[in-house]
């Protein structure tokens, strides 16, 4: 059964991620790929905070696997990271491609603490 929360967030999460990532692309002329750096701190926003409220005995197995494996694990895409970042490289744009990687991990990461930090502060 538990296959099936999985199941269910990805199909929430990767439809969200295309629509968020086209949306967010069409609002910027840039070679940038902002749409995937979006969608990638969002996730990790969301994760922390379920993380957070996890650790504060918030938030059920159930969830984690809904929100957390599920909608999380669609919405965010390391592949399609990668992917433009190679692109940026092999056009000729290395110092973009340095930046989106410089930026993606710092996002990501201040993302999933700072969501982290607000779960335990709204659950404790």
């Amino acid at each position: 059964m538990n296959w099936l929360l999985v199941v269910a967030g990805g199909a929430v999460g990767a439809p969200l991620r295309y629509l968020t990532d086209r949306a967010v692309q069409a609002r910027h002329d840039a070679v940038f790929p902002w749409g995937t750096f979006v969608v990638n701190a969002a996730a990790c926003l969301l994760l922390g905070v379920l993380a957070g409220a996890a650790l504060a005995g918030a938030a059920s197995s159930r969830w984690t696997l809904l929100l957390g494996t599920g909608l999380c694990g669609a919405l965010s895409t390391y592949s399609t990271f990668s992917y433009e970042t190679l692109r940026l490289a092999e056009t000729g744009r290395r110092f973009l491609a340095a930046a989106n990687v410089g930026a993606s991990v710092l996002a990501g990461l201040g993302a999933v603490v700072l969501g982290s930090q607000v779960a335990r502060q709204l659950f404790a």
